[in-house]
């Protein structure tokens, strides 16, 4: 991937801080005075001498390739990589198949309900890492569990695609991502409540796609909204629905749409968690935010997120879903060219869920485009040229 040229000096002041170094002992150690250090930080001075590169790379103990830019590996890649390769050998095997199943015996239902639970609630603290960890088991043991008692073990099969699913968004993996939220589909079929749940996490996974509104629509339009986690459902699909339109532009439909999530959230209430949507009023006011930034209306975006964020239901959400809505709001004052604001947010994001902006190459990108701005605050420059990705 292609990117903008960032000053080398920024790099250079940034990666000195880092060592400790005052702009005199650093100067010192190069042999130079500290007007010249400092004049080559504001990029009053360049660079161009491969010499003096390397010299300055020596001493800030780095690369000379992190001062340019140049073939740095983003941090953590390999790890993702190697993480997502395993997932996908996971879900390559089919015991169901071929009815092969290890000679151990098959995890009880009660542990694998679980360990699934655990998956949810380590996404839900935004723990990706570790959640790269946990999945190829849970995805093996559920295998296991359905190959089983295909019935019995239903419920864990569709959630750990849920679940996987939720994660591989996360991670860019959108071909995979497609793939399990299919075959949650799949699995759910014939239970409307299941279907639901696992067409949640194909509204996210096919976002992009205007097609996919109608899918979720037929889905939502099998839950009968009488209890709780009936409506939390619905509610939840039509916010699939109305994001997906917001994507397509359509500003009408996307009103439409959480209007009517509203009036469920309003009955369900917030600092609930049914199926996992933790669906409320608050959670529908994020929704506009993400819609608001999808149609390019910055001003509305920000405007409903500092709302939002006052309610009391804000603080109940879980850690994954507060994070993103920041980086939301950081993409709304992005778009107004408020870069201070924008900086603020996503470290903000950073700070409350730190693998919501270091393991999501799509966050990493905004956090990019904000760092590659000359007016861009030096806090948000650091977190660039620390993730690799300036």
């Amino acid at each position: 991937m292609s990117r903008d040229p960032v000053p080398i000096g920024r790099r250079v002041a940034y990666l000195r801080v880092r060592r400790r170094l005052s702009q005199q002992s650093f100067a010192d150690r190069l042999g130079k005075s500290k007007s010249w250090v400092d004049k080559v930080e504001r990029g009053v001075r360049s660079l161009e001498r491969v010499s003096t590169i390397r010299e300055i790379a020596a001493v800030l103990r780095v690369d000379p390739a992190a001062l340019l830019g140049r073939d740095v590996q983003p941090a953590g890649v390999v790890e993702r990589r190697e993480g997502v390769a395993r997932i996908r050998a996971a879900l390559s095997a089919y015991p169901m198949a071929f009815n092969r199943l290890a000679d151990r015996d098959v995890m009880s239902p009660d542990r694998l309900a679980r360990e699934v639970r655990h998956a949810w609630m380590t996404f839900q603290h935004a723990r990706y890492p570790r959640l790269v960890e946990l999945l190829p088991t849970v995805v093996t043991e559920v295998h296991r569990a359905h190959a089983q008692d295909p019935e019995a073990g239903r419920t864990a099969v569709v959630e750990a695609y849920r679940v996987t699913a939720a994660l591989l968004v996360k991670l860019d993996e959108g071909s995979l991502a497609w793939l399990v939220a299919d075959r949650a589909m799949s699995a759910a079929a014939g239970d409307r409540v299941l279907l639901g749940c696992a067409a949640v996490q194909l509204g996210q996974v096919l976002r992009a796609s205007a097609r996919a509104g109608p899918v979720i629509l037929a889905a939502a339009s099998q839950i009968a909204p009488g209890t709780p986690e009936e409506m939390s459902l619905r509610g939840s699909l039509l916010v699939q629905a109305a994001l997906i339109a917001a994507r397509a532009g359509d500003d009408r439909m996307v009103g439409e749409l959480l209007d009517e999530a509203a009036k469920l959230a309003a009955q369900v209430g917030d600092g609930h968690d049914h199926h996992r949507t933790a669906f409320g009023p608050t959670a529908v006011e994020l929704a506009w935010v993400a819609a608001a930034v999808e149609l390019g209306d910055g001003p509305q975006a920000a405007t409903r997120h500092e709302k939002a964020i006052e309610r009391d239901g804000w603080r109940w959400l879980p850690v994954e879903h507060r994070a993103a809505h920041l980086i939301d709001a950081a993409r709304a004052h992005l778009h107004m060219d408020d870069l201070a604001n924008a900086a603020r947010l996503l470290l903000r994001a950073e700070r409350m869920a730190p693998a919501e902006v270091r393991d999501r190459p799509a966050v990493r990108d905004v956090v990019a485009q904000v760092a590659r701005d000359p007016g861009a605050p030096p806090t948000i420059t650091q977190l660039a040229i620390g993730l690799g990705v300036l």
